[in-house]
């Protein structure tokens, strides 16, 4: 961990402006720092409208970067949407969304350095123009920013839950509800450090459901996220005892074929960052999963 730190001496006025001056980074980035807790001003971490006062003491916990270079591929992409500031890309169900241990290629990032010119740079080489993930075998629509100014506002939309994600999900059982919403905090599983849980103390996570249609031994819902926390879905799914089909990690073994979770980001939407307009976008269900709902109509 790298530290950096100085004290104010004449500068006088918003710490997120005063920090990309001395540090020679972008107003963005610095935002990034502050909201990230890498900031403390007198000991205490500060909003980005904090105003710096002559003998502050500001300083900046930076963490080492491990060198990493990501490769571009030639990997094809479905492009459902394209600007000079975002991008909107529907994933295929397998793979995975950016460079990690034991995927090094082959993931939507690299793909993205191949077609793409300029990404955003918030989220440092292994991850330009992430804004938000969804799971290497769940398909569907991601938002990717083109620069740190759309990215900072995307991440904000996501942040404080004005942006649409909604899902479509085949799970076990048949449900007693037509709609309604799960509220249970999630966190890091005590049994298994890989998974998450339902666990008292967790962060806040709010998924609303409606059925769309009922197979008897399965459930077809729509589902919609109002936080993001990580396997979200599946893990509340799981908790209420309708777990998503395929699901491997959360769910049964003995469940319907296919190559992971019937579990699809059908639409999203989102604030666009320059022209202010709200934008949704919708994509097909996998072939995959068409054919299986096609067999539970046919055996109904």
């Amino acid at each position: 961990m790298e530290e950096i730190q100085w004290v104010i001496e004449k500068e006088i006025g918003r710490i997120d402006k005063v920090l990309a001056e001395k540090m020679r980074k972008t107003r963005s980035q610095a935002q990034l720092y502050l909201k990230s807790g890498q900031v403390t001003v007198n000991g205490s971490v500060v909003k980005s409208n904090y105003k710096v006062v002559e003998n502050d003491k500001v300083q900046v916990q930076i963490p080492k970067m491990k060198a990493f270079k990501v490769e571009s591929e030639n990997i094809t992409l479905n492009i459902v949407y394209e600007d000079l500031d975002v991008l909107v890309v529907n994933k295929p169900q397998g793979m995975v969304v950016h460079p990690s241990v034991g995927h090094s290629t082959g993931t939507l990032v690299n793909a993205l350095l191949y077609h793409i010119d300029s990404l955003s740079g918030i989220n440092d080489v292994v991850r330009p123009g992430i804004v938000h993930r969804i799971d290497k075998d769940t398909s569907g629509l991601l938002m990717v920013a083109k620069n740190d100014e759309a990215h900072l506002s995307l991440s904000e939309q996501l942040k404080d839950h004005t942006s649409l994600r909604r899902y479509v999900a085949l799970v076990h059982g048949n449900f007693s509800h037509d709609k309604g919403k799960i509220e249970a905090p999630i966190g890091r599983s005590s049994d298994n450090r890989k998974k998450q849980a339902v666990v008292a103390g967790g962060k806040s996570a709010v998924t609303h459901f409606k059925v769309l249609e009922r197979f008897g031994e399965y459930t077809l819902l729509e589902l919609e996220l109002k936080t993001g926390r990580t396997h979200q879905i599946r893990v509340h799914m799981t908790y209420i005892e309708h777990p998503v089909a395929g699901d491997l990690i959360y769910g049964p073994r003995k469940t319907l074929k296919g190559k992971g979770q019937f579990l699809h980001a059908q639409t999203l939407g989102f604030k666009h960052p320059r022209t202010g307009e709200f934008l949704t976008f919708n994509a097909p269900l996998p072939e995959i999963f068409e054919k299986i709902l096609k067999e539970l109509r046919d055996n109904k």
